[in-house]
């Protein structure tokens, strides 16, 4: 039987809910922008008139005031967002329990079975996202994920398109590889460096040549391409095992000093740690990231000789981490640290060579982590972070949780 997948994405999301909440500022074009004075200060989001300025996402909002010199920037409030995404789902969650997020903004339907007529559900959602939620969405319906995601992106704002089996050739072949779901920068230059240019060249290649510059993710985009994509859409109860835990932090000021990385490591794996013991996992694997003040940025990461959800072990491979390969060409502007190769402790293959002092290390971080739950992130710091004011100041609470199909960023 045919699948009947819909991809529903919500246009202009922040920028849209906050016209919606604010409509004072409908009329003008509007950006959402990160917190300029703790130098996040990029375009998050953007309204479709401030898109007609070619203002973008991830400019610099100095960049997008030169474009647009009448713009509106206000500043995320993700709480909102949340609440405007949960009261959409709400609304997908009425045609099928199979409805699965890619973000918050975005969603895959699916509504095979007898009778499904995904273009008259298409447009019954198109019209109850604008009257009950207020915001404008664009949907694809095809009979895949990969190609349902693409038809919501060929039309925007507030249209349904459709990509079916018969003409899927006529409409995805001639549009650029860029276009297709996981073809990123790095990949597209990889395939452009050999005359792949369009979804149509990536469908019709040798898969063998594929596979000897791209890996294995060569053959699996020549699928996507050829509109062979079986991958399910999940039910809505249905958890993704978490695969790593991570954060990053753009710091208020430039880190010149180790003492300063010793900090913000810190502040990061102690956010880290805590997350893995809530999950009730243990990390065998840290990932460092860093980027200088010249937004030059690159990745490393370490095994740890035994598991750990312990903020010392953590910080302890990401500091070696940094030493071994960054030379302080620059200072350093922004930090990522992940915990990733993630375990559950109850089925954890102990040794001779542990040490015994995590286990009760373990016990004072879980005590910790109740102060904290309690009292706040602020309630107990230490000593070391006290160090810098500004940087000890910094409350990290948005964590990045990284499933399968997500990258360490």
């Amino acid at each position: 039987m045919e699948r009947t997948i819909l991809h529903v994405d919500c246009n202009s999301f922040y920028a849209s809910v906050e016209c919606f909440l604010n409509p004072a500022i409908r009329c003008f074009p509007v950006a959402v922008c990160g917190d300029v004075e703790n130098r996040h200060g990029i375009i998050l989001a953007k309204n479709e008139l401030a898109k007609r300025h070619k203002v973008a996402t991830g400019d610099a909002v100095w960049q997008a005031q030169k474009k647009c010199p009448g713009l509106v920037c206000v500043p995320a409030h993700f709480d909102r967002y949340l609440r405007f995404s949960r009261m959409a789902r709400a609304i997908y969650e009425d045609y099928t329990d199979r409805v699965e997020p890619f973000g918050l903004d975005e969603c895959w339907l699916d509504l095979s079975g007898p009778g499904a007529d995904g273009i008259r559900t298409a447009q019954e959602i198109r019209r109850r996202m604008k009257s009950e939620v207020g915001i404008t969405v664009s949907i694809g319906v095809s009979f895949n994920k990969i190609f349902a995601k693409l038809g919501s992106d060929l039309r925007k704002p507030d249209a349904v398109t459709v990509i079916s089996r018969d003409t899927f050739r006529e409409t995805v072949w001639p549009l650029p590889a860029e276009a297709l779901l996981y073809v990123g920068r790095a990949t597209s230059r990889k395939l452009l460096l050999r005359s792949i240019r369009t979804i149509g060249d990536l469908a019709q290649a040798d898969p063998n040549f594929l596979q000897s510059f791209l890996g294995k993710i060569g053959r699996t985009l020549q699928n996507f391409a050829a509109g062979r994509d079986a991958a399910p859409v999940r039910r809505s109860v249905e958890t993704v095992p978490v695969k790593s835990v991570g954060n990053s932090l753009t710091s208020p000021h430039d880190l010149e000093t180790m003492q300063d990385i010793r900090i913000l490591t810190y502040l990061l794996t102690e956010s880290v740690a805590a997350r893995l013991r809530e999950y009730g996992m243990k990390s065998r694997t840290v990932r460092l990231w860093i980027r200088d003040n010249e937004l030059c940025s690159f990745s490393r990461q370490t095994t740890l000789r035994q598991s750990s959800c312990l903020a010392r072990d953590l910080a302890a491979a990401a500091l070696a981490l940094f030493e071994k390969h960054y030379d302080w060409h620059s200072p350093v502007r922004s930090m990522g640290i992940a915990a990733a190769n993630l375990s559950c402790p109850a089925v954890e293959q102990l040794t001779f060579f542990d040490d015994p002092s995590a286990h009760k290390a373990e016990r004072l971080e879980n005590s910790l982590d109740d102060i904290r739950r309690r009292f706040g992130n602020p309630a107990v710091r230490r000593g070391v972070v006290l160090l810098n004011d500004s940087l000890a100041k910094t409350d990290i609470q948005a964590e990045h949780i990284i499933h399968p199909v997500s990258y360490f960023r």
